[in-house]
């Protein structure tokens, strides 16, 4: 057994380790950014750094192979070796203690990064002049939320990451009286859609319930282009607990409203649309300003002043988020991002990250220790240059 330990030991603390996972994360990075080209700068993180491995398919399957180490198997062996290496070649000594520091940086950086890469969140508040959210809204994924209306006073939401209900298999909540199905080979990543008319070719819909009867829906390839977006759509069936059908459903997040379901005494509103991530505060757009340069198109500053009013009445203020300087509020940062509709819209990117102290940290810890270290090698260095002018000096 401790020979097993030792090999493992002598394995992930090896120079050669180290020299290897540079390699291979250079070539991740080379590969990822030919890469971005094709997928845009979203999907290259996920495929390549937000893994544990990238992986491949082969042609007319859906099996996945993996082909080479992601970001999240490379970061975390280089920890692991750094670790280890620090602990098996650097005795604990006040002399290098500045080495330590440093490497305890470094370590944090590294789990900083994951964390990041698990647990942060980043996704958009559109706001008109005077509207109120308590919700944003995220940039790639996207839910089926069903919207229970039987009360008039309030709203039940169930939300269905959509990558759940694609999986052409039955969802089944239980505070819903209804099961959720997609159609086999009926759920497209994006797709147009235009109202069915006498001359166009396509055949009967697959709906039969809801608006979805009158429109026809073309598959598109998906796009990974910054300026341009997917619309998912999908058809849906939904049969009832007795097993009666209540129909196929189109879902689609280019529908302009949900469509409204009656079961029994119930109802219900279905909607595909941005996943939404809700907060214990509402933001009020109070003025949004647009300053250009004189004479010119070219945007000076934008600048949108906002309210914050916490569930619980305890928070009420107002600040003033532009460039480089956000609003920090119950874990979320909102950047000023863009505008719209002849400068009335605000649009507002907002960040959740736990662990958006970690690099902050680590940089001042990696500083530190090369202070310190640096501080010790002078020291040294001044002591022996004045202990050797005492010999010369008669």
């Amino acid at each position: 057994m401790k020979l097993i330990l030792d090999q493992f030991r002598d394995f992930f603390s090896s120079l050669r380790l180290t020299v290897a996972l540079l390699v291979l994360s250079i070539i991740l990075v080379f590969v990822a950014t030919l890469d971005q080209v094709n997928l845009g700068i979203w999907a290259v993180q996920e495929k390549y750094f937000q893994t544990f491995f990238v992986m491949k398919y082969f042609p007319g399957s859906t099996i996945p192979i993996p082909v080479f180490p992601g970001g999240y198997t490379i970061g975390g062996m280089l920890l692991i070796n750094l670790v280890l290496a620090h602990f098996e070649r650097f005795k604990p000594q006040w002399r290098k203690a500045g080495i330590s520091l440093t490497h305890a940086g470094i370590v944090l950086l590294l789990v900083g990064e994951l964390f990041t890469g698990l647990f942060s969140d980043e996704s958009h508040m559109r706001l008109d002049e005077g509207g109120t959210k308590n919700f944003s809204e995220s940039f790639l994924k996207r839910e089926v939320a069903v919207i229970e209306t039987t009360e008039s006073d309030f709203d039940i939401i169930t939300s269905i990451p959509i990558d759940r209900i694609a999986r052409s298999k039955p969802v089944d909540v239980p505070e819903l009286p209804f099961v959720l199905r997609v159609r086999e080979g009926a759920f497209y990543p994006n797709s147009a859609l235009a109202m069915r008319g006498p001359n166009m070719p396509q055949g009967p819909s697959i709906a039969n319930a809801g608006i979805g009867p009158q429109i026809a829906v073309t598959p598109m390839r998906p796009t990974y282009k910054p300026d341009e977006v997917n619309v998912p759509s999908m058809f849906v069936d939904i049969t009832g607990r007795d097993g009666a059908s209540l129909g196929t459903w189109l879902l689609s997040t280019m529908l302009s409203a949900p469509q409204e379901l009656t079961v029994g005494a119930r109802k219900f509103r279905l909607d595909l649309r941005p996943t939404r991530f809700y907060k214990d505060f509402n933001v009020t757009l109070i003025d949004f300003t647009h300053d250009k340069y004189p004479g010119t198109q070219i945007p000076k500053n934008f600048s949108s002043k906002v309210r914050v009013l916490s569930d619980d009445r305890s928070v009420d203020r107002e600040t003033l988020i532009y460039m480089n300087n956000p609003l920090r509020h119950g874990g979320f940062t909102f950047y000023q991002s863009g505008f719209d509709n002849n400068d009335t819209t605000s649009v507002l990117q907002v960040v959740q990250n736990p662990g958006w102290f970690l690099p902050y940290a680590a940089c001042a810890l990696v500083t530190l220790g090369l202070l310190i270290q640096f501080g010790i090698h002078l020291k040294g260095f001044i002591a022996r240059r004045y202990a050797k002018k005492s010999e010369v000096t008669p």
